[in-house]
């Protein structure tokens, strides 16, 4: 027992110094959520909302619960790219904590060493664990309705149930419906294996549907209740229930999304080998395969407990890796990150039941083929960015191939090796390359995805900008108002005063239309507008933003400050 709390306590801190290690050369990593974070550091309505700004214009596109914990954490320490970012790290490490304790429940502690060293060294989560989107909430909430589900099944538990559905709901309130996507597996998973009637089952699953709805849905109902609140960004109609039906919801599955930023950036062809492809392989592809391997043997070759966590997290692993695949609206790869845990526990379960099994032929050649198989994946992978260790890899994928189906001992140290090598190195690298922007990307790349700045990343302006954006700003709500949240993000980062992000994320809400703008400013309301950089117009969505740029520019000087376009909206 001392040997495996040292061992778990090794894991913990080596994941703890790598997720926090050069932490800070990120900034603030996606401005767009930061300066979320600086709003609701600065006002509560801000933060119980999820306003871009404190004095609330407009939300971010999505739930707030991230900008909760992100928000909180600048209040008490200071809004700095540290008491932003330090939150998700943390996360990262409770989020493999949790998972080695969840499949330990169960199994042995190589098992769950595995498990949790697997998601410790994904690239995409330790890109994620690293960043400030609300990828890595969600993964860690995930999580632990997995635990509670497991906990559940035990002895028919509808607390536990309910706790799931309540992880659920939160879930739902970080990154809305992808949250949803566990819950066939669970559900599935409670009906079948839980001890107790069928119809009691169905009970305690109604019950945890309950849970979902209350957990998730009381901050819908507020939202949706309230009048004197900002915009929801993202919509239309000034809906939650549209973003979370519409742009975050089935949009995203069909492709039908007003306002998307377009395709073809960083998620590639819709179809199963989307995963293993250029956009998304070197995040999360590195043991993908063999994790489908061994999930199959597994629920072929097993029996009892085994079979049912490999139904939970296969199922888990199945259903979202699917919907990824074929989605044909808006992904991004670094979503893929909801992939890690299900592998990691699929990998750590599978490989340590088939090793138990090793006596049996079909056991040790399937063990045998998938390090094999990792070992050839790996290599294709990491053969770009080093190709001293993909021949490494490959090397000992093989060797360790060869030694697992003749059952040495020895084999077991060499397909870990194999197996962690290849995802491990490019970890490192995506730890010692600063990540910014909208669309990061594990591994020795910032992640831009090609740019787009003021559209997908955050402009800094210069100081002087920053001077005349501070003067004063005490008399006006905004100091400034430009089209788009990340061209707003900068200045407001930098100047410290809030900025309206006209337009929302890529200007295409209608909020605000010309009307109440021109309101804003004959009651002065917002000191400067700053003319915007690339931004989307006329193909989905309002062109509101644009209207507003347009009469501004037909009724108001520009000056030309250090590059920068801005006009006096208060000049005579």
């Amino acid at each position: 027992m001392r040997r495996e709390r040292l061992a778990l306590a090794v894991l913990l801190i080596a994941t703890g110094a790598l997720y926090l290690w050069r932490l800070g050369d990120s900034g603030w990593a996606n401005a767009y959520y930061s300066a979320a974070a600086q709003a609701g550091a600065t006002s509560w309505k801000a933060w119980f909302f999820g306003s871009s700004d404190a004095s609330n214009a407009i939300t971010v596109d999505k739930t707030p619960a991230s900008l909760w914990v992100m928000g909180l954490s600048a209040r008490l320490f200071g809004v700095t790219a540290w008491s932003i970012l330090v939150p998700q790290a943390l996360m990262g490490v409770g989020s493999v904590w949790l998972l080695h304790a969840t499949v330990r429940r169960w199994f042995s502690p190589a098992a769950a060493l595995i498990s949790g060293a697997v998601l410790a060294l994904t690239p995409v989560a330790v890109l994620m664990f690293r960043f400030n989107n609300p990828d890595a909430l969600l993964v860690l909430l995930l999580i632990a309705g997995a635990y509670c589900v497991t906990r559940a099944v035990e002895n028919a538990s509808p607390f536990w149930l309910a706790l799931a559905g309540v992880a659920i709901g939160f879930g739902f309130l970080t990154k809305m419906m992808q949250a949803f996507l566990v819950l066939p597996a669970f559900a599935l998973v409670y009906l079948v294996a839980a001890p107790a009637s069928a119809g009691r089952k169905v009970l305690h699953l109604f019950g945890a549907l309950g849970a979902v709805v209350v957990a998730g849905g009381w901050w819908i109902a507020a939202v949706e209740l309230t009048p004197d609140r900002p915009y929801i960004g993202g919509s239309q109609t000034n809906s939650v229930l549209e973003l979370t039906l519409g742009y975050n919801g089935f949009g995203r599955l069909t492709g039908d999304e007003v306002g998307s930023v377009g395709g073809g950036r960083g998620w590639g062809s819709a179809g199963w080998s989307r995963l293993l492809g250029a956009e998304m392989g070197s995040q999360i592809a590195w043991l993908l395969p063999a994790a489908v391997v061994l999930l199959v043997a597994g629920l072929w070759l097993t029996k009892g407990r085994a079979r049912t966590a490999l139904a939970l997290w296969g199922g888990w692993l199945v259903v979202t890796a699917g919907v990824f695949s074929f989605m044909n609206g808006i992904i991004h790869s670094y979503y893929t990150v909801a992939l890690a845990p299900a592998i990691a526990a699929v990998v750590g379960i599978a490989a340590t039941e088939l090793w138990d099994r090793r006596s049996e032929p079909v056991a040790a050649a399937v063990l045998s083929g998938s390090v094999a198989l990792s070992a050839l994946q790996c290599h294709a992978l990491i053969n770009e960015f080093s190709t001293p260790v993909a021949v490494l890899v490959l090397m000992t994928g093989l060797i360790a191939a060869v030694g697992l189906v003749l059952s040495m001992r020895w084999a077991i140290p060499v397909a870990l090796i194999a197996a962690l090598l290849g995802p491990t190195t490019y970890s490192f690298a995506t730890v010692t390359t600063p990540h910014t922007g909208a669309l990061p990307v594990a591994g020795p790349s910032n992640g831009r995805m090609g740019g787009m700045g003021g559209l997908l990343d955050a402009t800094t302006p210069d100081a002087e900008v920053v001077t005349l954006l501070q003067a004063d700003a005490g008399t006006y709500r905004w100091a400034a108002a430009t089209i788009g949240s990340n061209n707003a993000a900068g200045l407001q980062l930098a100047s410290g005063q809030p900025v309206m992000a006209l337009g929302g994320f890529n200007g295409t809400d209608p909020a605000p239309t010309l009307a109440e703008f021109q309101e804003m400013v004959r009651s002065g309301q917002i000191h400067y507008y700053v003319a915007a950089g690339r931004m989307m117009q006329g193909e989905t969505g309002s062109d509101a933003a644009h209207d507003i740029a347009a009469w501004v520019a037909e009724n108001y000087t520009a000056t030309t400050v250090s590059g920068s376009a801005l006009y006096e909206l208060d000049a005579s």
